[in-house]
């Protein structure tokens, strides 16, 4: 009898200490973070940024790992092993998002977004905390941050580009996201969807001639080893969320979930002031690399008019009706619909 009771104790004196060693209020963590860019890229610049706001938020408690360069698995498997509990974190483009959770698909609506500051407001104002809500309903991943690359310009090693004419005959790699194709298509070409962790060897090889990103991703990427020429067209400013499996979140204790939430508001910031400070030299540095700019004829007339005309009214449905854009473009200052 006393064994038995020396044993239960035991158990229970187990039982417990287990428990304590398990409870995320004890025990330190390092969360896992997918990047699907290289280093010095503003995916990379965010979770670093993200990274030390957690460390100092949690008193050391709580750090990152970054594995870089998709080493996790390409961008839209991420958002899968998120929703599922499998990674804590994900940076990624949005366009990523989209097929999860299809109103961020907003977006990436061709010339939606003119400038740093409507970047801003769309993802730190109302809008952006309803593109939270349903990516975590639609998803099962949570937004925490988000990173500001600038615009998506085009980059191809064939010829310059200034009109749509010039486009004719290239082969143009795109995401796999439904927007991004038909904008491709409205110009008059039919673009080759490929997988990010492909697209350095398809421009290398020559199955596809060219792409688009911004100038950071372009320089963090060495596209310019297999590009020669770029083209300034502004049509998607390139944003990309922070994402955290919501499941993870919710196993967190309140004051650690206050600290992601902070870190990933003061990551952000610090990811719009990094853009202002560096986009310019890295333009520079590609063209001391021997890229050419050319900049779209008339001011880019053709290009927003034929992308605006014909693929906006296709993805009205999509990011939540006619009238929830024209809520949209209201926050920006812009006419309605």
């Amino acid at each position: 009898m006393i064994f038995k009771q020396r044993f239960v104790k035991s158990l229970s004196l187990a039982l417990c200490l287990g428990a304590a060693m398990a409870s995320p209020q004890v025990l330190a963590k390092t969360f896992r973070v997918a990047v699907g860019d290289g280093a010095g890229g503003t995916q990379h610049e965010l979770g670093k940024a993200f990274s030390e706001q957690l460390k100092e938020r949690t008193g050391g408690k709580h750090d990152t790992q970054l594995f870089l360069n998709g080493q996790l698995g390409d961008e839209q498997a991420t958002v899968n092993d998120a929703s599922m509990g499998l990674l804590d974190f994900s940076i990624l483009a949005i366009n990523n998002v989209t097929p999860f959770s299809p109103s961020v698909g907003v977006l990436t609506l061709p010339y939606m977004v003119h400038s740093l500051d409507d970047a801003v407001t769309l993802t730190q104002g109302e809008v952006g905390q309803q593109l939270v809500d349903n990516t975590i309903r639609d998803a099962g991943v949570r937004i925490v941050g988000w990173a500001y690359s600038g615009f998506r310009v085009l980059t191809n090693s064939s010829r310059p580009v200034s009109s749509l004419n010039d486009l004719d005959g290239l082969k143009i790699r795109v995401p796999n996201n439904e927007i991004m194709i038909d904008t491709y298509r409205a110009w008059g070409i039919n673009p080759t969807p490929m997988a990010w962790s492909e697209t350095f060897t398809g421009l290398q090889m020559g199955v596809v001639d060219g792409q688009d990103n911004p100038y950071i991703t372009v320089s963090a990427m060495k596209f310019d080893e297999v590009q020669k020429y770029i083209t300034n067209i502004r049509y998607l400013f390139s944003i990309e969320p922070l994402i955290m499996s919501e499941a993870v979140f919710q196993e967190q204790p309140e004051d650690v979930q206050q600290a992601i939430l902070a870190a990933g508001k003061a990551a952000t910031e610090h990811s719009a002031q990094w853009l202002v400070a560096q986009e310019e030299r890295i333009k520079s540095e590609l063209v001391s690399n021997g890229m050419e700019i050319s900049e779209p004829a008339n001011g880019e007339k053709e290009w927003m008019d034929k992308a605006v005309s014909q693929v906006w009214p296709k993805y009205y449905d999509l990011v939540g009706g006619k009238d929830k854009l024209n809520q949209i473009l209201q926050s920006l200052g812009r006419d309605t619909l």
